[in-house]
């Protein structure tokens, strides 16, 4: 008995001296990493997200709407005149200047904005950009319209909190949370995949809306999913926002990107496994093919030289070769640091206008 006595007070005894550290544990771990109320963040930025219609004559119902309660809605009652694609998008400026997906309004010619309470205005596409697609359109209001501002998608990190916000199905204004799932993702869409993705529901109808940090702040926007039956599969991407801001900019000064270009096609080249320490000089861009006229044809480069080097940037990867060179206004010269027949060479690259449709 008196053994069992001591045993129980020597329990109770590591209880009580056990228990405060746990507790004290567990309460920094809840105050480290509490769970986020975005109700402040949404009831502010909510305002300056809105719906987008695209109006067709094709009768077509957008295949978002098709076989929900909302596609009567959807019908145009002045005839044949339908919503033939919706989509979503925010507002930057209170002049009425939004950014939405270029595949949201395509090349149509009439497209309707709703804002937050209910008003209906019709938008002009100031200027789209197929290869990251985005546009800018413009509305005009009677009143200075609620605005949204630019984040930095740098400082974002995996695992970050993120609000969704758009017009999921022809819904309306929704917001969804989630957290930062990858950076840097590329999808296969173009050159210019630097795609954030999201575990925050983004469904048909939701492109072209904002992704905002919990400071609300535009990091992203919201542009594809990966989802095998059509919905949310937690698996969302969003363009981030340092790239779609030059984009943006130059869309609202000229009404359209103007990139620029050297006319060769390229490879990554990587040291092959076990190579000795000195192949690090060979990791770089294989120029695979120069364009008879190009301004790399120009410039004197040639098949079989490889590019490691921007001006006097290391390079590594023919996608850091494309953007660098798209980034850089047509007509200014850049140095191209390359290996030729074992020598290290530099030519001065005139940079041209990106064609449609280049490399």
């Amino acid at each position: 008995m008196t053994s069992l006595l001591s045993r129980r007070l020597a329990l109770v005894l590591a209880i009580a001296l056990v228990s405060p550290a746990c507790a004290q544990r567990g309460s920094n771990v809840a105050a480290a990493a509490p769970l986020p109320d975005f109700a402040d963040v949404a009831e502010r930025v909510l305002p300056a997200v809105v719906n987008i219609a695209v109006i067709g004559e094709t009768g077509r119902i957008p295949p978002e709407l098709r076989g929900t309660p909302f596609e009567r809605q959807f019908r145009d009652r002045r005839g044949r005149q339908q919503i033939s694609g919706a989509g979503s998008g925010f507002i930057i400026d209170p002049s009425g200047l939004i950014v939405t997906n270029n595949h949201v309004v395509g090349s149509v010619s009439r497209v309707v904005v709703s804002l937050q309470d209910g008003t209906e205005l019709p938008a002009q596409v100031i200027g789209t950009d197929d290869l990251t697609d985005l546009a800018l359109l413009k509305v005009e209001a009677r009143v200075s319209l609620p605005t949204v501002p630019w984040g930095v998608s740098a400082a974002a990190r995996v695992g970050s909190w993120v609000l969704a916000a758009g017009n999921p199905f022809g819904l309306g204004g929704t917001v969804t949370s989630g957290i930062i799932s990858a950076r840097g993702r590329d999808i296969g869409t173009g050159p210019f995949d630097d795609f954030i993705q999201t575990d925050a529901a983004i469904n048909p109808g939701n492109s072209g809306g904002p992704l905002f940090n919990a400071a609300g702040e535009v990091i992203g926007i919201n542009t594809a999913i990966y989802s095998p039956s059509g919905a949310s599969a937690g698996i969302g991407f969003a363009t981030p926002s340092d790239l779609a801001r030059g984009v943006i900019d130059q869309l609202r000064r000229d009404g359209r990107v103007e990139r620029g270009w050297l006319g060769v096609a390229v490879q990554d080249q990587a040291p092959e496994p076990g190579a000795a320490e000195s192949s690090r000089l060979r990791r770089g861009v294989l120029v695979q093919g120069v364009e008879r006229g190009s301004p790399a044809a120009r410039a004197g480069l040639r098949q079989g030289d490889l590019v490691t080097g921007l001006n006097g940037e290391p390079l590594e990867t023919s996608r850091a070769l494309i953007r660098s060179v798209a980034a850089t206004p047509p007509g200014q010269s850049v140095r191209v640091t390359l290996l030729r027949d074992g020598r290290q060479q530099e030519l001065s690259v005139q940079v041209g206008r990106r064609p449609p449709g280049a490399n």
